[in-house]
C-alpha cells in the first residue's frame, strides 16, 4: 500500500483525527484513550443518543480523575473538547484511522468495513477491535484489504495496558507496525499477533477455564476449593469466580467460537457444566447467580486437631522441590534430604507424598506397592498460597492423612483434599497454559515474549507461559501432559511439538 505514510501523522507529534464506530463500553474507552493522547475523535453509534451518552460517561470518568488529583481540570476540558458525536459514517471521511467496535458478528462488521473502505482516503487505516473473528475473513470484500488490521483492546480500556495488533493474510506489514507504534504512543503495551482463532489471549487462556470445568464435571472438588487452589498459584481470581464475573454466556460463546474455528479440536471443547449454567440462566454476577450467589464469601477454615509430625524428608530434585525445601526452612521445620531416581516430593514417616505428574494416587500406590501414598499439587508460589490441593490413595491411613493436614497448616496452607484425579488443579492448569503458549509460538501466532506479555497484561496472570516453562522445565511439563494423555486417552493433552523439542534437547544421553 503505497500511501500508508499518511497515517504516520497519527503516531507522530501532530495527532490526526480518528473515528470510533460503536459507543459501548469498549468503544467509549478507546475514544477516551485516543482523546487523552491528543487526537480529535468522532464517536459514532447507530443507536440514537448513544454516542452523546458515552461522551457524558467519559466526562464523569475524567471528573473522577480530577477529584483524585490524577488529572488537571484544564486537561479534562481539553480532552472533552476533542470528543464529538457523529450521526453518520460520512462524517468520518477525514479520519486517518477508524476503529470499529460494533457487535461481535462477522456480517455486520464486514458490511461496515466495506463502507469505510469506500469512504476513507487511500492512506487511512481501518482497525477492528474484534476479540475472536478472523481479520482475514473481515477483510474479504474490501477493495483495499491491506489497510485492515486488528487492534484488540482489553476492558477497561483506559486501565488495561495490552493491545493485540492482529495482522490478517492481506494486512500490509507497515500498517501493523504503524498501529503497534501508535498503541505505544497511547501508553499501551502492544504485541503482534497472527490472525488465528482467539489470537493470543483468548486462545492461551482457554485451559484456565477448561481444566477447572473438567474437574467440576468429574466432581473433583467444589468451585470454592478449585478457585482457592488456583489463587494459591498467584492468580488474582479463581476460574469459577472469573467466569462468573465475565458472564457464562460470553465465556461459553468465546469457547464455542474458538472450538468451531479449530474444527472441533478437543483442546477447546465447550463444557457441559458451563452449558448447563447458561441454559439455566445462571450467567454470573450480572444476574446475581452463577457458580456462586453474588460475590463468593471468604473461606472459613477449621483449626484442625494438634498432631505430632513424623520425620520429614524432601525427596528428589528440581525447581519445585527446592521451593518446597526453602518454604519448610522458612517456616522453621526441620527435614532431611532424600534422593530418588523416580519421584519427587515429601516423605512423612511412611507416607510418600508425590508431586503430581499426571497420575492418580491410587495408580501410583498400586504400581509402587506402597499403600501409604498421596499426591500433592505443584507449589509454584508457596509464599502466596493459603491452600494447596492433595489427594490420597484409597489405602492411605487416616493417621497419615491427618499428619499431612497438620504439616500443611504449619506451612500456612489449608489442605484441599480433592477427589483422586490425575494432575489435580494447579499442575494440570499451568501445564496446559504452557502447552497452549508453546503451540501458539510453534504456529507463528506470536513470539515467546509476546505470549508472556499478553497473558500478564491482558488477563493479569502471575507469570507468562514461557516464564513458567523456564521455572519448571520442558521435561516436567511434558511428562505431566503425557500422564494426562494416558489417563484420559484424549488429544486434548497432546504435547506441543515445541515442548517436545525442548524436552529432548535437555535430555541426558
Amino acid at each position: 500500500m503505497s500511501e500508508t505514510n499518511q497515517i504516520w501523522t497519527v503516531a507522530g507529534s501532530e495527532p490526526a483525527p480518528i473515528g470510533v464506530v460503536g459507543a459501548g463500553i469498549m468503544g467509549a474507552g478507546i475514544a477516551q484513550v485516543a482523546a487523552q493522547a491528543g487526537h480529535a475523535v468522532k464517536l459514532l453509534d447507530v443507536r440514537e443518543g448513544a454516542a452523546a451518552a458515552a461522551i457524558a460517561s467519559i466526562a464523569k470518568a475524567l471528573d473522577g480523575l480530577v477529584l483524585k488529583g490524577r488529572m488537571e481540570a484544564g486537561t479534562r476540558e481539553a480532552v472533552l473538547a476533542r470528543l464529538s458525536p457523529a450521526t453518520a459514517t460520512a462524517e468520518l471521511a477525514d479520519a486517518a484511522l477508524v476503529i470499529e467496535v460494533i457487535v461481535e458478528k462477522l456480517e455486520p462488521k464486514q458490511a461496515l468495513l466495506r463502507e469505510l473502505d469506500a469512504l476513507l482516503a487511500p492512506g487511512a487505516i481501518i482497525a477492528t477491535n474484534t476479540s475472536s473473528i478472523s481479520v482475514t475473513a473481515l477483510a474479504n470484500g474490501m477493495k483495499n484489504p491491506a489497510r485492515l488490521v486488528g487492534m484488540h483492546f482489553f476492558n477497561p480500556v483506559p486501565l488495561m495496558k495490552l493491545v493485540e495488533v492482529v495482522w490478517g493474510a492481506e494486512t500490509e506489514p507497515g500498517v501493523a507496525q504503524v498501529i503497534y507504534e501508535l498503541a505505544k504512543r497511547w501508553g499501551k503495551t502492544p504485541v503482534h499477533a497472527k490472525s488465528t482463532p482467539g489470537f493470543i489471549v483468548n486462545r492461551i487462556a482457554r485451559p484456565y477455564y477448561a481444566e477447572t470445568l473438567a474437574l467440576l464435571l468429574e466432581q473433583a472438588g467444589t468451585p470454592a476449593e478449585l478457585d482457592r487452589a488456583l489463587r494459591g498459584a498467584g492468580f488474582r481470581m479463581g476460574p469459577c469466580e472469573l467466569m462468573d464475573l465475565i458472564g457464562h454466556d460470553t465465556n461459553y460463546l468465546v469457547t464455542q467460537s474458538v472450538y468451531d474455528a479449530n474444527f472441533g479440536d478437543k483442546r477447546y471443547m465447550p463444557s457441559l457444566v458451563q452449558k448447563a449454567l447458561v441454559d439455566g440462566g445462571r450467567l454470573g454476577r450480572k444476574v446475581g447467580k452463577g457458580f456462586y450467589e453474588g460475590v463468593p464469601a471468604a473461606p472459613v477454615d477449621a483449626a484442625g486437631e494438634p498432631v505430632e509430625l513424623p520425620p520429614i524428608s524432601v525427596v528428589g530434585r528440581g525447581a519445585l522441590v527446592e521451593r518446597l525445601a526453602d518454604w519448610l526452612a522458612h517456616k522453621g521445620l526441620s527435614f532431611s534430604r532424600g534422593e530418588s531416581a523416580d519421584w519427587a516430593g515429601l516423605q512423612l514417616g511412611e507416607l510418600q507424598l508425590h508431586l503430581t505428574m499426571g497420575h492418580s494416587a491410587a495408580e501410583l500406590a498400586h504400581q509402587r506397592k506402597h499403600p501409604e501414598l498421596g499426591v500433592m499439587d505443584w507449589p509454584v508460589a508457596p509464599d502466596r498460597a493459603d491452600a494447596l490441593a492433595l489427594a490420597f490413595a484409597p489405602q492411605a491411613s487416616e493417621a497419615a492423612q491427618a499428619q499431612v493436614a497438620a504439616l500443611w497448616r504449619r506451612l500456612g496452607w489449608q489442605p484441599l483434599v480433592l477427589r483422586d484425579v490425575p494432575g489435580l488443579a494447579v499442575a494440570r492448569t499451568v501445564a496446559m497454559l504452557v502447552n497452549e503458549g508453546a503451540d501458539a509460538v510453534w504456529q507463528g501466532v506470536c513470539d515467546e515474549q509476546g505470549a508472556d506479555l499478553a497473558m500478564k497484561l491482558g488477563v493479569n496472570y502471575p507469570a507468562g507461559p514461557f516464564e513458567w516453562l523456564a521455572l519448571l522445565g520442558a521435561p516436567m511439563v511434558a511428562t505431566l501432559l503425557d500422564g494426562l494423555f494416558i489417563a484420559y486417552r484424549s488429544e486434548r493433552y497432546r504435547v506441543s511439538p515445541l515442548l517436545q523439542q525442548q524436552r529432548w534437547r535437555t535430555a541426558s544421553y
